[in-house]
């Protein structure tokens, strides 16, 4: 008999948390479950588009920050769930989802990036929230140590699952083009750095180096973004649907982010075939090993260079795109983060009755 999980979506914005949900909506039939969602009306409508399989989907109010999320118990309540599966954005936003899911049936967490646990009452809720769980799961280590740390979770109930992505069979990798081109993905924000990388483009053209930038995301600093680079070489293509075809059109993939667990787009350019530059952020530095070149976050100079040096050296291109490939075959695919997942939630499952 198959089992039955209701994934939880508590988010006013699509990206890659929400990304990890569809992947696991898919696989899981082939895991033995049946899986249901119930998401924010913000991002809501994307799940069915973003390909969800089978699974049905129950739009709800925005319960984000929130002292109570009675619309999130009434969907959970109703798709009758042996477990509950929670997208934490950070720790302490979606504290309303945890309580609703946790007045149904046992409930995981997964904190996809590390945050503000707050003080006070505020830490003393997530504390009693975080301890009914029956698991914490985290794609990145820093997100597991604050956990424990922070909300007195004990370490054998949280877990570090790496994310995981779709590998395609045939790479697009590096586009080839005259000038070649770089481009970053995600929402146009602080965290993802994109100022940054404009500051790196900047010094790339006083160099004279020869480039074409193309950003794809959409978000509250768009229209700083775009004024910051005024005269650079740099298109907005706003937010993109389609993230195959986007990274089909490049010759770099860039990472610029401040701050992240282990972002999927970097791993999505690798399964396509791209060089990669990203920041040393979360877990990305043990993830990717000597197959993507890692600098320091914040850094334009550091950035400037080390995409100067790939852009001016086509074979170390074509060499780290390969080796970008077959780490990502070898190490990301969202089959093997979804069997994992799984395998906690089965625990979850039986250990809650």
């Amino acid at each position: 008999m198959s089992r039955r999980v209701t994934l939880v979506a508590d988010s006013d914005a699509w990206g890659g948390a929400e990304v990890y949900l569809t992947h696991l909506a898919r696989r899981a039939e082939a895991n033995g479950w049946t899986a249901s969602v119930v998401a924010a009306e913000p991002v809501a409508a994307r799940f069915a588009p973003a390909g969800t399989g089978s699974a049905e989907v129950t739009p709800v109010p925005l319960a984000r920050h929130l002292d109570e999320a009675p619309a999130v118990r009434a969907a959970i309540g109703a798709q009758r769930p042996d477990v509950v599966l929670v997208n934490l954005v950070d720790p302490g936003s979606n504290a309303a989802a945890v309580a609703a899911a946790l007045e149904v049936a046992p409930a995981v967490g997964v904190l996809h990036l590390a945050g503000d646990t707050g003080t006070g009452g505020r830490r003393r809720r997530l504390t009693e929230l975080y301890g009914g769980l029956g698991a914490v799961l985290t794609p990145a280590a820093e997100g597991r140590r604050q956990v424990m740390a922070d909300l007195g979770v004990p370490g054998d109930r949280v877990h570090v699952v790496p994310n995981g992505v779709d590998v395609p069979a045939v790479p697009s990798g590096p586009a080839g083009r005259a000038v070649p081109r770089v481009g970053g993905l995600g929402r146009l924000t602080a965290q993802k750095g994109f100022d940054v990388l404009l500051d790196a483009v900047r010094d790339l053209v006083a160099a004279g180096t020869a480039v074409d930038v193309v950003i794809g995301g959409a978000g509250r600093d768009e229209a700083a973004l775009r004024a910051a680079a005024e005269g650079l070489p740099v298109t907005f293509c706003g937010f993109v649907g389609d993230v195959p075809s986007f990274l089909a059109g490049l010759d770099v993939f860039c990472l610029s982010s401040r701050r992240e667990a282990l972002p999927l787009v970097l791993l999505e350019a690798m399964a396509a075939g791209l060089p990669c530059v990203a920041t040393d952020v979360g877990d990305v530095a043990a993830a990717v090993g000597e197959d993507a070149v890692v600098v320091p976050p914040g850094d334009a100079a550091a950035l400037a260079a080390a995409l100067g040096a790939l852009l001016a050296d086509p074979g170390r291109r074509v060499e780290l795109a390969a080796r970008a490939r077959r780490r990502a075959v070898r190490e990301m695919d969202a089959g093997l983060m979804a069997e994992r997942t799984f395998a906690h939630l089965e625990r979850a499952r039986s250990a809650g009755g």
